[in-house]
């Protein structure tokens, strides 16, 4: 549906229009759509040619690819942010899919539109640099996750971020639990295994449930870093 004047406010609080002036956010908002999703609805698939930019303005979504019948999961993203900005700029197939893990709120921009604002309005350019030097440093920090920790290094490492995320050291999973080991590079056996080596320091999964019941002791075994937090 079209955006209401009450739904400016939101939009020009997301990083990617913060510097755009008031009608520069104007007329592109009057080319935009902001629609409703509920969980686990298609949005893009993997081949196809990208029609809209989409950006997650609530809930969470899951870009994943598929070979040979099977799914893993590539990235879970969370607003606010965009996806899959780089193939939107290049006009250039998906290279993942991407579906709702929760009932969401995405703006929907078309896709020329992005790519005629970025060439005649600089603060737009500088916030599609800006959004694709973020999602730059995001892979950085999945590939030196994948290359410098265990896997129960990094499932500690996720569920710190999580609890973080929620702001409560109980929250249950966004995805399927072998989804979420795909997602962190684990077989289902080793997430299984790896959960039982946290339980030793204050993890308990009851379900879809994960509490923490020391967090700094979970932080400790950890080590997250720092610098890898933006």
């Amino acid at each position: 549906m079209s955006l209401r004047r009450s739904d400016v406010p939101s939009i020009r609080a997301l990083p990617l229009f913060q510097q755009m002036s008031e009608q520069a956010l104007a007329d592109l908002m009057a080319q935009s759509m902001l629609q409703r999703f509920p969980a686990r609805a298609d949005l893009i698939r993997e081949g196809e040619l990208p029609d809209f930019l989409y950006i997650v303005v609530e809930g969470a979504v899951d870009l994943y690819a598929t070979r040979d019948g099977e799914e893993t999961t590539i990235d879970i993203v969370y607003p606010p942010s965009s996806f899959i900005l780089a193939a939107v700029m290049r006009d250039e197939p998906w290279l993942k899919s991407a579906r709702t893990l929760t009932p969401s709120q995405i703006l929907m921009i078309p896709s020329q539109v992005v790519r005629d604002t970025f060439s005649r309005d600089s603060a737009f350019a500088r916030g599609i640099v800006d959004e694709l030097a973020k999602r730059y440093r995001a892979v950085t920090r999945v590939l030196k996750n994948d290359r410098m920790r265990s896997s129960t290094e990094r499932l500690a490492n996720w569920i710190l971020g999580m609890a973080q995320r929620a702001g409560s050291n109980a929250f249950e999973l966004p995805l399927e639990k072998r989804q979420l080991a795909s997602f962190l590079g684990m077989t289902p056996e080793s997430y299984s295994r790896s959960i039982a080596v946290l339980e030793k320091h204050g993890v308990r999964s009851q379900g879809a449930m994960i509490t923490i019941d020391d967090p700094a002791g979970l932080a400790e075994f950890a080590k997250p870093s720092a610098i890898e937090a933006d």
